[in-house]
């Protein structure tokens, strides 16, 4: 076994440095002590372990050990997997612009984008990639197919691709650089005009700037009022949040405020600049999925009376993170800081300084909380994300869209009818016929439609607790014939939820041919938040719930 000691020299002398040099503090010979003391026991384990070992991958899996006590947000990034955070930073990548999936046949294009290297190719939704560069994707995952599909804007690739059982056809892409955007849709949503829409989906470096763009449109297409919808967006870089919140309020605002471990990470984020509009009426979509900086932009807005936020209670992350550079390329991303937005409230739900017996991070208990006031004197608390003005509860999705999800039935079915006609309405026009649904209900009955419900669940466990106690063979029948009642009809299913799963189609479908701009200019129409921020926006109450003098219909 032939060995490279470098990493292991490396640290050794670290260690012996903090050791030497950081002696006064306990907590400092303690580092210095564990360093050597791992140094030893990683170099004896390369040594001498019955089989052959693989150190660098012994190495990543103590430290993935290491920092997953701590965080899940505190995480070593490898050389190999920078290009990734390149592009959780910046949205933009090399490749060929088109979202992957594992089916049950292969690799399959889930998406190309709009304008993508993809898309011009010829390239198209439900194609399975045979090949790339000549070697096969058989057995290989999304990661492995991704990572041969990536590389630097300028060099080719060839991709053989094969649609609906056709002939394979070989695609010569030349790879550019992609820029997921920020703002992937933004436009009029009301019969007045008056009433503009944008969707952020992330807080990449261009965000400030995709924004203030999109809402700069919007006011020369007639709009005196804006609807920024957060849901879904994770997160992303603290300035830009900054940046954003900074379009709506004056310069000089204190936006956000950290608070770490070491005083150098204990700063004030202002507004800088004069603001594009401060009076503009503003209404904030979010929902469970909108987190960290999604929450500075909410939250700051809500605790300064600018904005009236609705929807579902957000994430609740209020942590900070930095990257530190490493050796050989690698980076350590690391939680420093808690933020504190303008109320001086901290939003972070979990405490990761605490486990229950599990080793999960514990909710934080209602009698830690505390209580805060937004500018207006409205109560607002912390530790429990930002719970909107006007709470509007996302219906439970049925369990048979679960199940039509995880076939891929919508998918597939959407592929089938993209394959066999050239056109369809514009976004709009184009609806869910009486017709077009009894293909799709034929269809759907084609495919095993998998999903769970409550009932079945619970009856699984009761005749598991039979099976313990022994009355299982007694009531066998019984057990048979009440599965029978619970299991759910998919043909029933369909046409009870047959609104929700129209909606669903529709927008598969209109994404085949006008991708998520279409989408979204279909969708909008009947999305019942965007309808309810109309509400708001075009009435009284907007000024009656930033003042506090109106408790909002929900």
């Amino acid at each position: 076994m032939r060995i490279t000691w470098k990493r292991t020299i490396i640290a050794g002398s670290i260690a012996a440095g903090l050791g030497f040099g950081m002696a006064a503090g306990d907590d400092y010979f303690e580092i210095g002590k564990n360093l050597e003391i791992f140094n030893e026991l990683y170099k004896e384990l390369n040594i001498y372990y019955v089989d052959e070992t693989k150190p660098g991958d012994l190495m990543t899996t103590g430290i993935d050990a290491m920092l997953e006590s701590l965080d899940p947000y505190t995480q070593y990034i490898a050389e190999s997997e920078m290009e990734d955070y390149r592009f959780q930073t910046t949205g933009q990548y090399g490749g060929i612009g088109a979202i992957i999936s594992k089916k049950e046949n292969g690799i399959a294009i889930r998406e190309p984008y709009e304008g993508s290297p993809a898309l011009r190719s010829g390239i198209r939704a439900g194609d399975l990639i045979l090949e790339v560069d000549g070697r096969s994707t058989k057995g290989l995952d999304t990661e492995d197919v991704s990572k041969m599909l990536k590389g630097q804007a300028g060099t080719p690739v060839k991709i053989l691709v094969q649609r609906n059982n056709a002939s394979p056809e070989l695609r010569s892409i030349t790879r550019e650089e992609i820029k997921i955007p920020d703002v992937p849709y933004k436009g009029m949503v009301d019969e007045t005009g008056k009433v503009g829409y944008l969707k952020l989906n992330s807080f990449t470096q261009t965000a400030g700037t995709e924004v203030r763009n999109a809402v700069k449109e919007l006011k020369d297409q007639g709009a005196s009022k804006v609807i920024l919808d957060l849901r879904g967006n994770g997160g992303g870089l603290l300035r830009e949040a900054v940046n954003i919140v900074n379009l709506f309020t004056p310069k000089g605002e204190t936006v956000v405020e950290t608070k770490g471990r070491m005083a150098d990470w204990d700063k004030t984020y202002k507004t800088l600049s004069e603001p594009l509009d401060a009076d503009i009426r503003l209404v904030v979509l979010t929902d469970t999925g909108s987190a960290s900086a999604s929450e500075i932009v909410s939250g700051a807005l809500q605790d300064l009376d600018r904005a009236v936020v609705m929807g579902q209670r957000t994430f609740g992350k209020g942590l900070v993170q930095q990257t530190r550079d490493l050796l050989y390329n690698s980076k350590l991303k690391v939680t420093v800081a808690k933020y504190y937005i303008p109320s001086g409230r901290c939003i972070q739900k979990l405490d990761y300084a605490q486990h229950d017996s599990t080793g999960h991070a514990v909710v934080r208990a209602d009698s830690s909380l505390r209580g805060f006031k937004t500018r207006n004197g409205r109560p607002v608390i912390d530790g429990r994300g930002i719970l909107p003005d006007v709470l509007v509860e996302e219906p439970e999705m049925p369990k048979v869209v679960v199940g039509l999800f995880a076939g891929d039935v919508l998918f597939d079915f959407a592929n089938q009818y993209y394959w066999s006609h050239d056109s369809i309405p514009p976004p709009g026009t184009f609806t869910i016929t009486d017709d077009l649904w009894k293909d799709f209900t034929a269809f759907a009955h084609t495919r095993k439609v998998e999903y769970r419900t409550e009932s079945n669940e619970e009856l699984k466990k009761l005749e598991e607790a039979a099976k313990r106690e022994r009355y299982y063979d007694h009531a066998k029948e019984a057990f048979g014939s009440l599965r029978a009642e619970l299991n759910p009809d998919v043909g029933q299913e369909l046409e009870r939820f047959r609104p929700e799963i129209q909606r669903l189609l529709l927008s598969e479908l209109i994404g085949r041919y006008y991708h998520r701009t279409g989408q979204a200019k279909a969708m909008l129409a009947s999305d019942p938040l965007v309808t309810r921020a109309i509400e708001v926006l075009n009435g009284a109450e907007y000024e009656g719930i930033l003042k506090g003098t109106i408790k909002p219909g929900n």
